[in-house]
Parts: C-alpha cells; structure tokens; sequence
C-alpha cells in the first residue's frame, strides 16, 4: 500500500520539501502490516500540512498552511504529481481541506483567521472561485459594556476604555461533509462545531453547537450510526454529537482521554468496524483508546497506550494496522490492533519521514 504524506517545510520550521510517499506493506495488497519505507518526495511544495483526493479525479488537494493557499496538484503516475493551476488564496495558516462527496466542491479551513472558503472544482478538477462563509461569533461573549463603547466613541484605547486586549479568535480547524449533504465544521477558538447546509454554491448556517468554554474542537469523526466525535485540542476530551428527531443538534455527552498537564489533543479516527475510537495526545505522546457502546451515542475510555513517536500529529487505522505520523520525531510508525480490546501493540514498523503532519492513501 502506498500513502501520500503532507508536512511542514522549511518555511514553518520543518524538514520536509513537500508531498511524499509512504510504502507500507506488500505493493500489492491493501494492508499495511509489513515495512514501512519512505519513497521520498513527490512533488515539491511549501508547507502540505493537509491533503485530500478527488473522488473521481487523479487529483490531490494540499494545503498550504503557510502561503494561506489550496494547491491541486495531478497525477502523472503512480508517484509523481505535478501542480494543476496555480495556488489559490484561502485564507491565513489554512490548514484543513475537503472535498465534496460529488467533487463539485472543496472547503478549505483557516486556523489564523477563522475562514471556511468554498471553492468550486472545474471539469479537471481544478479550484477556482473562493467564497468566504459566514464568520462565526462568540458564544461566550458578556454583555456589552457601555461604558466602554462610549469611551471608545471618544477616542479611549481599548485599554483605556476597559476591554479585554486578547479578543478571543476564531480558528476554523476542519469540515466534514455528512452522508445527508450537511457539512460539519470546527472552530477551535470559539469552541464551536457548526453546521451548514450547501445551497447555491454558498454554504448556509443552519445550526451551532456550543461545547464546553475553553474545550478547543479540532478535529471529527463520523460513526455509522449517526453520530459525530469531536476531540478537543485543550481539554483532551471527546464530546458525542447527533442531530435529534426535529433535525437539532446537540451535545450526548463526554469522555476524558486521561491527558497529562500539556497535552494537546490531535487527531480521531474510527477503527475498522467502528467498535473503538483512537484519539491523539500531544505532549505525552499517547493514544486514547474509546469503546463504542450502545448505539454509538457512548464512548467508554478502554487504555492510553504510549505511541513510540514524538508528538503523534496525525493517524489513521488501515484494516488491523494503526499508523501514526510523529512530527517531531520524524517518522511513521505501525502497531497492530489487538482485535478484541482494540488496543494497539508494541511499535511493529517505523520508518523516518520529514515532519510528517498528514497520511493520505493513494487509491
């Protein structure tokens, strides 16, 4: 098997040169339970830190979280691209990119701005035309004071006029698009998971979720059974989401991962049969393990096991094989997945890998 792999380039303090590839296993197989090898770059590029397919299209979609841009890039064979059209400005530190289930679309996150760009893909699978959603607002803010406005009206500083200095920002993470068309987004800085719906090539928001003040939703994880996941980067916990019978959505509760002081919260991802959820903690360097139970509506903490990368940024499970991208340890690493418990082996496989932030798999 083989996988593309986003990083950090110089330009963010990173050692990769753009896309990679990742051999895992035998080439002609789909699992990933033999060596790991790093096949070097693909195609050089600032700052991939986050990758996606077209559906249909040989096309990838990176983004440049630096440039603040989408870059489509097509394949020219089975490890080499080159880039279709130029990058397209999305918005600062553009971190997260998605493609539309019809490859009509794609919807790029900003984490430095808080922007959701919808661009709209060509027959070729190019991007162009970026709308900017709606911007999100705060739902903790106080009352406004009036005091404050006044003396602003005559001229006072802000902190002359009594305001916090440190407005809290937005910081859009990642989009998901639903099976019933809706999209899903994350605002990490206002502790938001909104929902959309796709109308006339804009997106139209349709309801928000405020989750606990301080949380940091980042990324999620769609369960068969209708539910959303949703792992905090600050509070390292994951919050159970579900629309009810009039369409509403809401919060069915939560589950801690065990993080230590300083630990972030990284990536979720379901394992093969959606029985267990794996979450990722920075700092500690440790995998949560989550039994799903009942109907999906409650996730039962089963084991933080230690990863064997530093600072595990991103991961996925392949069949019985869970890999881990370790950005500051260089490398990717394979464990296999005990079958019963859900919980992950001893490291199996490692290979080196430059800043690795994003695993994609080729199809």
């Amino acid at each position: 098997m083989r996988l593309f792999t986003g990083g950090y380039t110089a330009d963010m303090g990173g050692e990769a040169t753009g896309i990679g590839m990742l051999h895992a296993g035998s080439a002609d197989t789909a699992f990933v339970d033999g060596p790991l090898g790093f096949g070097g770059e693909v195609v050089s590029t600032d700052s991939p830190s986050w990758l996606a397919a077209h559906p249909t299209r040989d096309v990838i979609y990176a983004a440049l979280e630096k440039a603040g841009a989408v870059q489509a890039f097509r394949r020219t064979g089975e490890s080499t691209l080159v880039a279709l059209g130029g990058p397209v400005p999305a918005g600062a530190a553009t971190c997260h990119v998605a493609v539309a289930p019809d490859g009509g679309s794609l919807l790029a996150s900003c984490w430095g701005d808080g922007g959701v760009v919808r661009m709209t893909l060509d027959a070729d699978g190019r991007p162009f035309d970026p709308r900017r959603a709606p911007a999100a607002s705060d739902p903790y803010d106080a009352e406004p004071d009036l005091d404050a406005i006044r003396a602003q009206v005559l001229g006072a500083t802000a902190e002359e006029a009594g305001e916090e200095p440190d407005a809290r920002p937005s910081r859009a993470h990642e989009a998901r698009y639903l099976p019933d068309g809706a999209v899903v987004t994350t605002d990490l800085g206002l502790d938001l998971v909104r929902i959309w719906r796709p109308v006339e090539g804009r997106l139209r928001a349709h309801q928000q979720v405020a989750l606990p003040r301080g949380c940091g939703p980042r990324h999620t994880a769609w369960h068969p059974s209708g539910h959303l996941y949703v792992v905090t980067e600050f509070s390292g916990e994951v919050f159970v989401l579900a629309p009810d019978a009039t369409g509403s959505w809401r919060i069915l509760g939560g589950v801690p991962l065990g993080a230590l002081p300083g630990d972030t919260g990284a990536e979720i991802a379901l394992g093969r049969d959606g029985s267990f959820v794996y979450a990722g903690l920075r700092g500690s360097d440790t995998m949560a393990v989550l039994r799903v139970r009942g109907g999906g509506d409650v996730l039962e903490p089963t084991a933080l096991v230690e990863t064997g990368v530093a600072w595990p940024r991103h991961h996925m499970v392949v069949r019985d094989t869970l890999l881990v991208a370790g950005e500051r340890s260089h490398e990717v690493a394979a464990s296999t997945l005990d079958p019963r418990t859900g919980v992950p082996g001893r490291v199996r496989h490692r290979t080196t890998v430059p800043s690795p932030t994003h695993l994609l798999p080729v199809r």
